[in-house]
């Protein structure tokens, strides 16, 4: 086996095992003159070699067994420290296998169920990391091309006044649509880093949710929405405001993208046995439960249709927000039926 060039201390070497030998045998051997020197000379003297011949094979068994034990520690040792050095050349694919025949668990066996754990773990952000990048050179690579084409039509002689208009409006929103994405990612990131700490106030909700509400008058009025709100007269919380408005704007974006003109979309808010509850139904598309699994995944978008219209963060956002507060959500949703979202908060 090649040596470690990372070992600076000395080996154990035969010499060494030599030194142990002579070692042992002068210990065991001065043993049996001090038992001589008190006893006195036993008169078969035959008796004596004896001794000394089983002290020296004593020694010589000592040595093979402290040589078998050392080989034995080692073994699994260096098999987790080849595997750690492949896996810090970035093989996440490594494993290392029991040594055991029997099925049962020492501590070797324990060390190396740890390890291949400790393996998956980082294989797993790795592929996070890397679908992540990948997620994100995609999502910034759509509004940069709509800027790059606008800019180069808006240098084009002749525009009348109303296609400068056009294009510029258009490089506006490809551009609001970069600055959500890169706010967004970095609210994430300090939300998982946990660098955020929600200041927690007393305010009331059924405000929060109404001002949130009214500044999607437009867009209900664009799509011809009918929208319904069941709130209570007020719902004392104490959670960021701040944090939780995100929350808000996020699901009511979602319920007015997916439903279609003419449908409808209901906002309902109780408060009871000490938790607040505030959904979201639409009458949008639904989701099949392949998407509904996967909803609050970062840069997941189950319907393609509307990818230009988000980025695929903002439910991941939403609950991890929630999740600060300790609340909830979840989705229930049918395909061509509509989707609920449910939030739950603790009120104090």
């Amino acid at each position: 086996m090649k040596a470690d060039p990372r070992i600076n201390a000395k080996p154990i070497t035969r010499g060494s095992y030599l030194v142990m030998y002579l070692l042992m045998t002068f210990v065991c051997t001065a043993t049996l003159v001090v038992y001589v020197s008190q006893v006195g000379m036993p008169e078969d003297q035959w008796f004596l070699f004896s001794i000394a011949g089983l002290v020296l094979a004593l020694s010589a068994l000592g040595c093979a067994v402290f040589s078998l034990v050392r080989r034995h520690l080692l073994r699994p040792v260096r098999r987790v420290s080849e595997a750690a050095q492949q896996v810090a050349k970035g093989d996440f694919s490594v494993r290392l296998a029991p040594m055991r025949r029997d099925g049962k668990k020492d501590e070797f066996e324990l060390l190396f169920d740890d390890f291949n754990t400790m393996v998956e773990e980082l294989s797993s952000t790795e592929t996070l990391k890397t679908d992540f990048i990948s997620n994100v050179s995609h999502e910034m690579k759509t509004p940069l091309a709509v800027i790059r084409n606008y800019a180069e039509l808006l240098e084009t002689p002749g525009l009348s006044e109303d296609e400068r208009a056009e294009y510029t409006r258009c490089i506006q929103d490809a551009a609001r649509r970069m600055t959500e994405l890169i706010t967004n990612i970095l609210r994430l990131n300090r939300i998982e880093n946990q660098k955020i700490t929600p200041e927690r106030t007393q305010y009331d909700l059924c405000r929060q949710l109404a001002d949130c509400l009214l500044q999607f008058e437009s867009r209900w009025e664009e799509k011809h929405i009918e929208p319904e709100f069941d709130l209570e007269e007020h719902a004392p919380i104490r959670a960021d405001e701040s944090l939780l408005e995100l929350v808000w704007n996020n699901l009511m974006s979602n319920a007015l993208k997916f439903t279609a003109p003419g449908g409808t979309v209901t906002v309902r808010q109780r408060t009871e046995g000490g938790q607040v509850t505030v959904s979201f139904t639409d009458t949008g598309c639904g989701m099949s439960e392949a998407t509904r699994r996967r909803v609050f995944d970062k840069f997941y978008q189950g319907d393609t249709s509307h990818a230009q219209e988000g980025n695929g963060l903002g439910l991941a956002l939403a609950a991890r927000v929630l999740a600060l507060h300790g609340g909830t959500i979840t989705v229930e949703s049918e395909e061509g039926k509509g989707s609920t979202f449910t939030v739950t908060l603790p009120c104090g």
